[in-house]
Order: structure tokens, then sequence, then C-alpha cells
């Protein structure tokens, strides 16, 4: 039973209800309404640190959208690769990482705001840098700067604490200090990762029969380890 549900526990898709908004409460209510098409604004930049989930919230804003019937696309980065459709069509489209843009993904970029701007869309885009300092084309930051920009401000362990209690009652069950705490010390601290695990030990809990304890997630993040030190490595020529 356990071997079925370690293989079967896929993780949460990402979207703004599992999303845990600490002092990003104001970031979430405006951007949760520019996925719904409300104001004129044609762009949005959440910007922050590397695991702060600007990547979350970029996918939940698309998932948002679609959910409602709009055409919403992702792109993990500025480059747009494997773009085939005419996605300046698209109602929003979500382009990460847009601060590794070089000049050619940049141009492309401008071009597709143009494009949205015209037909009525609307452009989402995360950088692990401010607006001032993203080493883009003039006209491409000054046309970022005319919409929404808003700081992803990262948990700090206390308010993990607070938001991993929560969400775990969200989810119809309780987490006790001593959980919270080993999963704080020995697990990836990244929201999204802590989150997906808490939704992985909930499925082994209710699958085994047994209650969410340290024996429990320690029993989970050895399989993690495991599974990752037995994943085959990646020949060279496929990363180019």
């Amino acid at each position: 039973m356990e071997q079925l549900v370690f293989e079967l526990a896929p993780r949460e898709p990402p979207r703004f209800s599992n999303f845990l908004p600490g002092r990003n409460e104001e970031l979430v209510g405006a951007l949760r309404r520019f996925a719904a098409g409300e104001g004129a604004e044609t762009s949005f930049l959440v910007w922050g640190a590397s695991g702060a989930g600007k990547t979350h919230l970029l996918e939940a804003a698309v998932a948002s959208a679609a959910d409602t019937g709009a055409a919403a696309r992702y792109y993990a980065h500025a480059a747009l690769s494997g773009v085939e459709e005419d996605v300046s069509a698209a109602a929003l489209v979500a382009v990460d990482r847009v601060d590794e843009a070089d000049p050619a993904a940049a141009a492309r970029l401008f071009t597709l705001y143009n494009a949205l701007k015209q037909s009525g869309g609307r452009l989402l885009a995360a950088s692990v840098t401010p607006l001032a300092a993203l080493a883009l084309r003039e006209d491409l930051r000054t046309r970022l700067g005319w919409g929404l920009v808003y700081e992803v401000s990262p948990l700090a362990d206390e308010d993990k604490r607070a938001a991993l209690a929560t969400y775990a009652r969200r989810r119809g069950f309780e987490l006790s200090p001593e959980v919270i705490d080993y999963l704080l010390r020995h697990g990836r601290r990244d929201m999204r990762t802590l989150l997906a695990t808490l939704a992985a030990v909930d499925r082994l809990s209710l699958a085994s029969k047994r209650a969410i304890t340290v024996p429990l997630l320690k029993e989970w993040l050895q399989r993690e380890a495991r599974d990752e030190d037995s994943a085959p490595a990646i020949p060279p020529r496929a990363l180019s």
C-alpha cells in the first residue's frame, strides 16, 4: 500500500488556494484581479528571491484565467522556447525568469507586449531582480514599469511554521510542532516544496492509516532522497 501511495502521490498543481501569502496578501489579491482581466494594466511584474514563490504565482494565475475559459499560457523562460502558436492572441501570457532574457528574447518580449496591448491581452512576468535593476532594453523595461510591480516577500521561519499549521488544518489534519520543526530542518525550505511534502505525507497517512508523526515524515523524506539519488544522470548532449 505504501509503495502505491508513493507512486500515485503527484504534487498538487499550483493554485492561489494553496499559496500561503504571509506578507504577500496585497500582491495575491492584485494578481487574482489581474488574472481575471480586471483593471486596465497590460503588464504585471513580480520579483523576488529564488524560492519566494514567483513560479507558483505565475502558474496559479494562468490556471485561474484558464478556469474562466480564457486562453492563458505559461512559459518557464524568457526565450519563449517551443512557441508555435500565436501567443499574442491569448488573454494572459506568463513568462518566468525575464531577468535571464538575452537581446533576442527581449526583442520577442517587446513585440509580445505590444501585441497583447493591442489585442487587450496581458503579460505577467517574473524576475529575481527589481525592475530598476533588470538588464533589459530600456523600451521593454519602461513598458513593464507602466503596469503593476510587486515584490514577493519570502516567509520567515516563524511565518512558515504558522503557514504550515494553517495549511494542514485546511486539509483537515493537525501538525505537531515536532513535525513542523523536523520538516524545516530536514526538508527543502521553499514553500512550494514544503506544501507538496505535506500533501504527499497526508495522502500517505490516509492510505496507511498512520498518524502524521516525525517517523512518518522521516520515512517520506528518506524515500524522496533515495529516488533523487537513483535518478539517471542526464547526458550532456540532452542539455544542449
